[in-house]
């Protein structure tokens, strides 16, 4: 405690207890201060959290769990079966010689009152090749169920048989491949099954009571074969894509959580959704998303080829996410995104209206200004105009913010605010002088955003090979939009090729490459 001293007592002071007793004073005031300050700075942190929070609960809907979404589980294992029989079936044939065909169990007849379509299947010529003239002795029916949105109808391949009396041989034309073989779906249908359950999030539940409206309820457990099957069709293009996305040299990476069931207890646990996609100002327009059990930055090592002779090192636009720092460790160029850094300053002004803030928006402003301007100027010229507006600009604001980090106390908003954009100076400003690098990462969190609007619908992911299945087909679907096509004639168009198109011109099925087969 400090030494109290009444004011009738100081003359009979010596010179030495009124120097302690000053002293104890200025002490004690120093202590209060100090007291003060820090109740300040937490009350500061505080109030801030606190707006945060508000924001983050009134802007917010949720979304109660409803029994009738467990049906989602059926549905996801009913897919992953048949996609691992797809699987099968492909290492059986490549791997194991040919096996008598097992009889197939009889399927109803499609309905008498949906529409038909004959589509007749005849041969070039019906000379035979001994010379005589052949005659028809019948024809071979097969029935596939079409859909266009809100109608059913029923394609009939009639194939016509051709017989030659004198030699007894019977000819008929062949029939195309198709994507399920001997199923009755169309690709049409097929297409508008996974557009339906991911680019309209539409679980498959939901799908049957609609095909149900429309003339003919379709089993879900039917529909999830079919989207079992599909999604192992579609893997090769998937990784195609992946191929060609690896092969430029500026890339965007972000990640979503997405609930995924865990086996056994019926409780779900976070996995995460990657994404990656070439940069904004690369050549093409794609994106690839990446299931994973967990946020490990060992699952971008490993889709980025680390680990292997073929380990891509170029420039990642990222968060500050430290999953990536082993990259970055490891040879590849760390490009910061500049509205992160914003966003914390945006945050901070909304909390409390601060001057700081508010200083740093406005010269935010100023650099995404000449953002707007350069975006579709060439590379050199864009990067002589960051040089000559841009970089002014940023080097003012790193030393003005320097000035403000060394007046505001450890540990408060505005302190975590401006040592986020400090620390990372260096990546957040790379851009400058580089004219291919983009300003920041809204590039790929818009194409992420599709995900964080679709999992209010799915509630989880049924399984990893579920989860797997999903990214593959919505990296296709998500691209075809980026690129301006209709993901449904899009996947209709490949759905009907990919059977009898080559493997080695895999890539002219990708959507940034694609044409229509009618074009």
């Amino acid at each position: 405690m400090p030494m109290v001293v009444e004011p009738q007592s100081l003359d009979s002071l010596s010179p030495e207890q009124l120097r302690s007793a000053l002293l104890s004073m200025l002490q004690a005031a120093a202590a209060k201060d100090q007291e003060l300050a820090f109740k300040q700075t937490l009350i500061d942190k505080l109030t801030h959290e606190n707006a945060l929070l508000k924001r983050m609960k009134f802007a917010a809907q949720s979304e109660r769990f409803s029994p009738e979404q467990k049906s989602l589980l059926d549905d996801e294992i009913e897919a992953d079966l048949a996609a691992v029989a797809s699987e099968i079936d492909a290492l059986a044939q490549t791997q194991a010689p040919a096996t008598p065909e097992k009889r197939q169990a009889k399927r109803m007849p499609l309905p008498a009152h949906l529409p038909r379509r004959e589509i007749r299947h005849e041969p070039t010529s019906t000379t035979c090749a001994c010379g005589c003239q052949m005659k028809r002795v019948g024809e071979d029916v097969a029935e596939k169920l079409d859909y266009v949105p809100g109608v059913f109808s029923v394609e009939r391949h009639i194939r016509g048989k051709w017989a030659c009396a004198r030699c007894e041989t019977i000819q008929q034309a062949p029939v195309e491949a198709h994507v399920i073989d001997k199923g009755i779906p169309t690709t049409g249908l097929l297409a508008q099954v996974l557009v339906g359950k991911y680019a309209d999030h539409l679980p498959l539940y939901r799908q049957e009571a609609i095909f149900g409206r429309a003339g003919l309820a379709i089993p879900r457990s039917t529909l999830a074969q079919w989207v079992g099957t599909c999604g192992v069709r579609l893997q090769p293009l998937v990784d195609a894509l992946k191929t060609e996305i690896l092969s430029h040299r500026v890339l965007h990476a972000d990640e979503t959580p997405v609930a995924m069931l865990k086996p056994g207890d019926g409780k779900t646990h976070r996995a995460y959704l990657w994404a990656y996609a070439p940069g904004a100002f690369e050549s093409i327009k794609a994106v690839v998303y990446d299931f994973c059990e967990s946020r490990s930055g060992e699952h971008a090592r490993r889709f980025l080829g680390h680990g292997t002779d073929k380990a891509w090192k170029g420039c990642l636009t990222c968060d500050d996410f430290s999953g990536y720092k082993a990259l970055i460790a490891s040879g590849v160029t760390e490009v910061g995104c500049l509205a992160h850094a914003r966003r914390k300053f945006f945050d901070l002004h909304a909390a409390n209206q601060s001057q700081i803030a508010e200083f740093a928006l406005q010269q935010f402003a100023r650099v995404y200004e000449i953002e707007r301007d350069v975006k579709e100027l060439d590379t050199e010229q864009r990067q002589a105009v960051r040089q000559q507006q841009t970089r002014p600009i940023l080097d003012a604001l790193n030393e003005w913010m320097t000035l403000q980090r060394r007046q505001v106390p450890d540990g408060s908003a505005t302190a975590k605010a401006l040592d986020y954009s400090l620390r990372r100076w260096d990546a957040l400003t790379r851009f400058v002088d580089d004219g291919q690098l983009p300003v920041d990462n809204n590039w790929i969190e818009n194409q992420i955003r599709p995900i964080a609007i679709g999992r209010n619908n799915w509630l989880f992911a049924g399984s990893l090979r579920a989860g797997q299945r999903a990214a593959a087909v919505m990296s296709l679907i998500q691209s075809a939009r980026m690129n301006g096509h209709d993901p449904y004639a899009y996947l209709k168009d490949v759905l009907t090729r990919l059977p009898t198109h080559k493997a080695s011109r895999i890539v002219e099925l990708l959507p940034h490459r694609w044409k229509p087969a009618d074009a």
